[in-house]
């Protein structure tokens, strides 16, 4: 038995009741989408209390990361997703499968593998980047659709502050 492997069956032997997964796959599993979905710890318990919101209600996960997975198996995409990627068909496709894709996308670790077994209480549904590298989160869609907008205004913001800063250097007064 590896250290992880000790990791989890404590974890798994100290978890919440009433999961929505019956295996500790099944929690793995959870857990890499999570260890994915946000690179700061803090957020884990949060983002991992959405997804096991969504199974519950038996809406489905729709996580990016596991698009990018079925994609690339593994490696970065390099650029956003294409809608015509959203709408393809592969078993890690969590905007078009029910459930858990059939095996992890990443390799958790010990913080993302607790906060799933003992997620925060929360009653959202919906987290969006916020544009400082964490995630804001809403319990309804018309929040979460506010907060998309902003995030799309700090989209906008950041690609006009890029082309400024292209088009400045490329200044004849600049040459």
């Amino acid at each position: 038995m590896d250290a992880r492997d000790e990791v989890l069956d404590r974890l798994w032997a100290q978890r919440q009741p009433g999961l929505p997964f019956a295996t500790k796959e099944e929690a793995v599993t959870m857990a890499s989408i999570v260890e994915k979905e946000t690179a700061l710890a803090r957020e884990r318990p949060h983002v991992a209390a959405v997804f096991i919101n969504r199974l519950r209600q038996g809406v489905r996960l729709g996580s990016d990361p596991t698009i990018i997975y079925g994609l690339t198996r593994g490696r970065p995409l390099g650029r956003g997703i294409l809608q015509s990627e959203l709408q393809r068909q592969t078993p890690y496709n969590t905007y078009l499968i029910e459930g858990l894709p059939p095996t992890p996308i990443a390799n958790p670790g010990k913080a993302a593998l607790a906060a799933v077994l003992n997620p925060m209480k929360s009653n959202d549904l919906y987290f969006v980047a916020d544009g400082t590298g964490g995630h804001v989160f809403a319990s309804t869609y018309e929040a979460h659709e506010r907060n998309v907008a902003k995030w799309r205004q700090v989209e906008r913001s950041k690609a006009a502050a890029q082309a400024g800063v292209a088009g400045a250097a490329k200044s004849p007064s600049n040459l």
